[in-house]
């Protein structure tokens, strides 16, 4: 698969965290004892593609949610958020660039399990954040800066080794200037324009870490039937793509759902599943080769998302 990975920041004096404690599960958990919710929204919805005004509804939340750590100091409490998730992101790339560098596993795996791995991660601790503009930016600052940390590598300013291989197809860091660089600036705007009321940020992130990673795995193990009009693509490949992008869609929906961002229906799940399906296809064709499918999974899953939502 014509894939990069990406990540957020690395840094070796941030790999306090073992293995044992990167599990969603744990991250989900940890969340959930962390946050005091006020929660009053509400969405319409009907039987049949209801309209769902999530903007609407975001400014709800805005106004009369806060996700507070810190009570009656919201400022505070989203800068100590950021710097929770910031440990959190770093963490976990911290380890896998560990695994890089000792070579456990294949480095074109590793890079996949980043991928699919950082994204999923971030997304799980935006409820520790306010539901407002501040708590958006705030959390976009954690993918925001491996941008320029991108750039930084990417031209050679500073070395990273576990990084660049983690990261890169063939270790050239020149490559983190293409899909790693794509990837975070793609969650970085799913964060700041759409945030954790907004079911078009779910499936811009789901796809493009989950679906996209699950693409070049399943495509490299079980791909031998290649597609008609692309000889690099399988059918298992975008069958998997689909099939991750939408499991994990509809995952974070009811992640989202019980803490009342959102309401989790029917609706929601078969828009889910048509955004995947239209995310696959376009990572499919011939021109994902020549334009990163980082990018062309990103805007897919936000233009048919804005279509649907």
């Amino acid at each position: 698969m014509a894939t990069q990975s990406s990540s957020f920041i690395s840094s070796s004096p941030l790999l306090l965290v073992d293995s044992h404690s990167l599990p969603i599960s744990c991250f989900s958990s940890s969340i959930s004892r962390f946050l005091t919710l006020r929660i009053t929204t509400s969405l319409r919805s009907s039987s049949r593609f209801p309209a769902i005004d999530f903007r609407s509804s975001s400014r709800r939340l805005n106004s009369s949610s806060v996700a507070v750590m810190l009570s009656g100091n919201s400022v505070l409490s989203d800068v100590y958020a950021t710097g929770i998730s910031s440990i959190v992101a770093f963490s976990c790339l911290g380890f896998w660039g560990e695994i890089g560098k000792r070579g456990i596993f294949d480095q074109k795996l590793i890079r996949k399990f980043v991928h699919i791995n950082i994204g999923l991660v971030f997304m799980l601790c935006w409820p520790l954040f306010s539901s407002g503009n501040q708590g958006a930016l705030l959390a976009s600052l954690v993918p925001g800066l491996n941008i320029i940390r991108m750039l930084l590598l990417g031209f050679g300013v500073y070395q990273d080794e576990g990084t660049i291989k983690s990261m890169s197809r063939h270790g050239d860091r020149r490559e983190l200037l293409k899909g790693p660089l794509y990837y975070a600036l793609s969650i970085t705007l799913a964060c700041i324009f759409y945030w954790k009321s907004s079911p078009i940020a779910i499936a811009v992130i789901c796809n493009l870490c989950a679906g996209d990673g699950m693409a070049d795995i399943v495509g490299r193990r079980l791909g031998k039937e290649k597609l008609p009009y692309n000889k690099n693509k399988s059918f298992a490949g975008s069958i998997g793509m689909a099939t991750a992008g939408f499991l994990a869609s509809v995952g974070y929906m009811y992640y989202f759902a019980s803490f009342g961002y959102m309401e989790a229906s029917g609706g929601m799940i078969l828009r889910f599943f048509i955004i995947s399906i239209a995310s696959a296809l376009v990572e499919s064709l011939p021109i994902s080769t020549d334009i990163d499918d980082n990018l062309t999974i990103s805007l897919t899953s936000t233009l048919v998302g804005t279509l649907l939502f």
